[in-house]
């Protein structure tokens, strides 16, 4: 029986989250396969169903925010201690913050430790965490780059040696391309900055086409408040009948299944899940060609158009050729579906499988 020890903060509806919570599926599916999964955030969520089979430890004790040293030390006893009681054969980590943690934790012990950064490639982590990425990243048996760039930075900045590159399982929502589709310009995300909402509302409301409207599918996050803004700004350009705050939602396939078009504004990505799913649902997608992910999945002008990072001119326009080209449309749809088989979720937890096991554990 082989043991697979899975480390993350938590199983929330991130679209780290997401990529975790398939492969800890994906692999109880096989033969022989014993599956852990170890939470050590401080909400420690798992808000989609796991199998019975797959063992889930948590810490008995609440992460105490007003005493941040001591829950971290805590934790990271905490999970010192089931790994040894475990005994696995292969560890994956997900999370570039979280990953130091994990690589200090179980500093010594023989455990293969492969791990894996999800957001954009060499994010500035703060001095601290940027120092202990460097010293620590080398320990790791091996690292998972979500994308040819992710390795070169890893490469360049002496993390690892040891590097495969794997995009994340991308969830196939099944249409049969006879669905209703209604005139929406659909986009999908957490509410924070990076993502750019107020650009793609000001870009949408330009364009003027009052037969459109713009969803955007998504919650706060980070502590930033961003609704209200948004909220307002709608209303401030009198757009309140033409674009939609849906919030966070369990149930997304329902907007990729009745949306035409999908519009992504995101300017720092490690892997963008939500341009997957948008191609998987036959959506054209019009998207700013930001540093790392949208350009691994969009053949520009075949399932898509790609963007220079924040020529919003250009944006808007392409956009706009969307809205109004049907023929176009239906084209970049059939492509579509077509460009994302390479990330259906066997092959890609096959190919973590494949990486994470290829080291024999010491224990």
């Amino acid at each position: 029986m082989k043991k697979i020890c899975l480390i993350i903060h938590s199983l929330g509806i991130g679209g780290m989250e997401r990529v975790m919570h398939q492969l800890a599926i994906s692999f109880s599916e096989k033969e022989d396969v014993e599956i852990h999964l170890i939470l050590i955030g401080k909400k420690r969520e798992i808000v989609h169903s796991l199998p019975p089979s797959i063992n889930i430890h948590l810490p008995q004790f609440e992460f105490d925010e007003s005493s941040r040293v001591a829950s971290t030390l805590k934790t990271m006893r905490f999970l010192r201690k089931e790994v040894k009681k475990i005994k696995p054969d292969t560890i994956l980590s997900f999370g570039e913050y979280w990953n130091n943690l994990v690589l200090l934790s179980l500093y010594g012990l023989s455990h293969p430790l492969f791990i894996s950064d999800r957001s954009e490639p060499g994010k500035d982590l703060g001095k601290i965490h940027n120092f202990l990425r460097r010293v620590l990243y080398p320990c790791a048996t091996g690292y998972i780059a979500q994308t040819g760039e992710a390795k070169e930075i890893c490469l360049s900045n002496g993390w690892n040696d040891n590097i495969r590159v794997i995009g994340n399982p991308v969830r196939q929502i099944s249409t049969n391309g006879q669905e209703q589709r209604e005139k929406i310009v659909l986009t999908v995300g957490r509410l924070i900055k990076t993502k750019h909402f107020d650009q793609l509302i000001r870009m949408f409301v330009k364009i003027g086409n009052p037969d459109w409207k713009l969803v955007i599918v998504g919650g706060d996050a980070k502590k930033q408040s961003l609704s209200k803004e948004l909220d307002n700004l709608i209303h401030e350009m009198g757009a309140g009948k033409n674009v939609f705050l849906e919030g966070e939602q369990m149930d997304v396939d329902k907007y990729y299944k009745k949306s035409k078009i999908f519009a992504f504004t995101s300017s720092s990505e490690g892997f963008p899940n939500v341009i997957g799913e948008a191609l998987s649902a036959g959506l054209p997608i019009v998207a700013y060609d930001c540093m790392a992910g949208p350009s691994d999945m969009i053949d520009n002008n075949k399932n898509g158009f790609l963007v220079p990072l924040f020529n919003e001119e250009d944006f808007k326009n392409r956009l706009e050729d969307l809205m109004h080209n049907q023929e176009k449309r239906e084209r970049f749809r059939q492509n579509a579906q077509k460009s994302i088989q390479e990330y259906c979720p066997d092959k890609i937890a096959n190919k973590f499988y494949s990486f994470i096991t290829s080291h024999e554990s010491n224990y």
